[in-house]
């Protein structure tokens, strides 16, 4: 931060304390608002060509926001990235403005940049189910095969986050009828557990070499240590390209499918945005998206153009 004046690195650092502290913001969204804004006001200070003050800033123009926007195009960022970049900075300036006492208008008047909102890519359920058949005979030891069986069918059958599966204590176990899962931004949401994943973890605990407290992770690495989600990975990697799977066929997906099969089984979308934990219902209606596309595919086939 070499770039930015003493004044606006000490707003910046008190700003992502207060989202962090009273706004509740994840680990990940304020390393992602800390680079975001940095780059900004870095950007700002040489397009200025003065380290730049908060009385300075508080004179930033449309042409500036513009020229900035230009150049983090020209650095190769798509659409979709700037747009999560301008709205990290308008955050800032509006909680900086409000601060310092300033009008904002033409940092927050600028227009996001138009992008194409990418659907989520579901499995279907029977793809799911041999995908989860083929996970179990990947590694060589029975007890790692059902590990990862367990992991996985956490993530179809409870619609966890893999961060919020790994997270999972020996204190969890046996899996009850329900979890309290604490997910981003520290929003708890209460999930009901399948009997099919509560087998899975139950099939995985009794074959685990490594023992278990109220403390210890319930997923464990080969060496005993927590379980990190690169290995889901790569297990569902090798599982995806065995089965002929597209690359979209990835932990997060399975995700994806547990939302997109309970709208199909006529899921209330309010409720499977509560078992989701989004904190926006527009984040869980992307799934009426998926099922209308899908539907519209279907009347494509059955009802081709001349």
């Amino acid at each position: 931060m070499t770039l930015i004046s003493p004044a606006a690195r000490d707003a910046l650092e008190i700003w992502l304390t207060h989202q962090r502290a009273l706004k509740g913001a994840a680990d990940n969204t304020i390393t992602a608002y800390q680079g975001d804004v940095v780059e900004f006001l870095a950007f700002i200070t040489r397009h200025k060509g003065d380290s730049q003050g908060l009385g300075a800033l508080s004179k930033i123009s449309i042409t500036d926001m513009r020229a900035w926007m230009a150049h983090t195009r020209d650095q190769g960022i798509g659409a979709r990235s700037l747009a999560r970049k301008l709205s990290a900075v308008k955050v800032f300036y509006r909680w900086l403005a409000d601060r310092e006492g300033f009008e904002p208008t033409a940092v927050l008047t600028v227009r996001s940049p138009k992008f194409q909102k990418k659907l989520p890519r579901p499995i279907a359920a029977d793809a799911a189910r041999t995908l989860i058949d083929t996970i179990e005979m990947q590694s060589n030891a029975a007890w790692v095969g059902a590990r990862d069986v367990a992991v996985v069918t956490l993530l179809w059958g409870c619609g966890l986050r893999i961060s919020e599966a790994l997270e999972l204590t020996g204190g969890d176990a046996p899996l009850p009828a329900t979890l309290r899962i604490v997910g981003k931004g520290g929003k708890e949401r209460v999930v009901p557990v399948l009997p099919a994943a509560q087998i899975a973890v139950e099939d995985y605990l009794k074959v685990c070499p490594f023992l278990h407290s109220k403390t210890t992770p319930l997923f464990r690495g080969v060496r005993g240590g927590a379980l990190g989600p690169g290995a889901i990975q790569k297990v569902m990697a090798r599982a995806r390209m065995q089965l002929g799977l597209p690359a979209s066929a990835t932990p997060h997906a399975l995700r994806h499918s547990f939302a997109t099969h309970l709208l199909d089984a006529g899921g209330d979308l309010r409720a499977i945005q509560e078992l989701l934990g989004h904190a926006s219902l527009s984040t869980t209606q992307a799934y009426t998206a998926v099922d209308t596309a899908r539907l519209m595919e279907v009347y494509a086939r059955a009802h081709p153009k001349a």
